[in-house]
């Protein structure tokens, strides 16, 4: 592999930041954006990779790509409709580390044959499909990089369900990165790519569009995700959701005092989660955190977190109605993926965070004025101190 390659490769959700002045479906983006500014920021804001359009329908060229490679050492994408030994040779004298191909406009001898070029080049190449027949072309190319792209091209329409279907077959299908591409804006929208089996995630119209493009980065990879659970009325929801909270928690637990009737309306911008102590049931959620059934409480200490029936993180709590003195450590030891849990609050998320560095943060009792009904300034306050 090469250096796009490893990069993608480390531990965690790796991002890909994307410079372009317009594109096709959403006209003109940042039109006087310089990669001189924009690209050094992306850089020092975390992004594993940067990807650069050099395609004039994105306003993009190859002096996009010379001034990147200029201004950076870190690994470069060149991004266009490249269809040539030709192509590929001049991008690496321009400085990719890797190039895309695009199956929707590619046979597969063709794609293989500059997949075979790009490797002697130095190239590693993203070979990117939009559908399952994509997907089994990419696979039984033996492509070492998948890219999965929620938008289809021909038409502009954007099916991040399908995106996450995809991913998530991708994921479990040999050994090849897996990147997820277009429509994620958000932090949780990223998560859920992240919990379906991406490495990556490739982002460039919310980058772009943002005010300070190298600041919506650094929040979309950002962590922990904060959960607000316990949810009982819409109200509650959209505070939390207005609050920035990433994940919204409904308890089916008999018993509980925070037991929900149904999942409420959360915008594909967040996540919902079902909380449920024994068996599952199917209620819409997009997640799953599921306790053991204890005799004698409402639910056992720990949860397991499920996306479509497969563990994706450990949940590390608090037994029900009492406490553990040694429960942040116990914590810290997961190697898991790690949702912490257990009467957190504004006043010990920080301290909490600092000490065990969750991949997510989950509060309910703590945030409450009576159970079942949100402390709307608490919330926000939560928020803001997990952060």
């Amino acid at each position: 592999m090469g250096r796009f390659a490893d990069a993608l490769a480390r531990p965690g959700l790796a991002g890909i930041a994307e410079f372009k002045r317009r594109s096709p479906s959403a006209g003109d983006i940042r039109p006087g954006a310089r990669v001189e500014e924009v690209v050094p920021a992306y850089a020092a804001s975390g992004a594993a990779a940067i990807s650069v359009l050099v395609d004039e329908r994105f306003a993009g060229s190859l002096d996009d790509l010379r001034a990147a490679r200029a201004a950076t050492d870190v690994p470069l994408l060149a991004k266009g409709f490249f269809e040539d030994e030709a192509q590929l040779a001049e991008l690496r004298r321009a400085g990719a580390d890797a190039a895309l191909l695009i199956l929707r406009n590619l046979d597969d001898a063709t794609c293989a044959r500059l997949m075979r070029t790009a490797e002697e080049l130095g190239l590693d190449t993203l070979v990117e499909a939009h559908d399952d027949d994509e997907l089994e072309r990419a696979i039984e190319l033996r492509a070492p990089i998948v890219g999965l792209n929620a938008r289809d091209l021909s038409t502009f329409h954007v099916d991040r369900t399908g995106q996450l279907n995809l991913v998530a077959r991708a994921a479990r299908r040999g050994d090849h990165l897996v990147i997820a591409e277009s429509a994620i804006a958000t932090r949780a929208q990223g998560a859920a790519a992240e919990l379906a089996g991406a490495d990556a995630i490739l982002v460039g119209t919310a980058l772009m569009q943002a005010p300070d493009p190298a600041a919506k980065l650094r929040e979309l990879l950002s962590r922990p995700l904060v959960k607000v659970c316990g949810m009982t009325n819409q109200d509650d929801v959209d505070a939390a959701l207005a609050a920035g909270a990433d994940l919204v928690g409904f308890v089916f637990a008999e018993g509980s005092p925070r037991r929900a009737e149904a999942v409420l309306d959360v915008p594909d911008t967040a996540l919902s989660v079902a909380v449920f102590v024994g068996e599952p049931e199917d209620v819409g959620a997009d997640l799953v955190q599921l306790y053991e059934a204890e005799p004698g409480t409402v639910r056992g200490r720990n949860a397991t977190l499920l996306r479509e029936g497969e563990r994706v993180a450990t949940v590390v709590d608090l037994p029900w109605e009492r406490e553990d003195p040694a429960h942040l450590e116990r914590a810290a030891a997961v190697e898991d993926r790690l949702v912490l849990a257990g009467r957190l609050g504004p006043d010990n998320v920080a301290e909490a965070v600092a000490r065990v560095r969750p991949w997510a943060v989950d509060a309910a009792s703590r945030l409450e004025r009576e159970p079942g009904r949100k402390d709307h300034e608490l919330v926000r306050a939560f928020v803001e101190a997990a952060r």
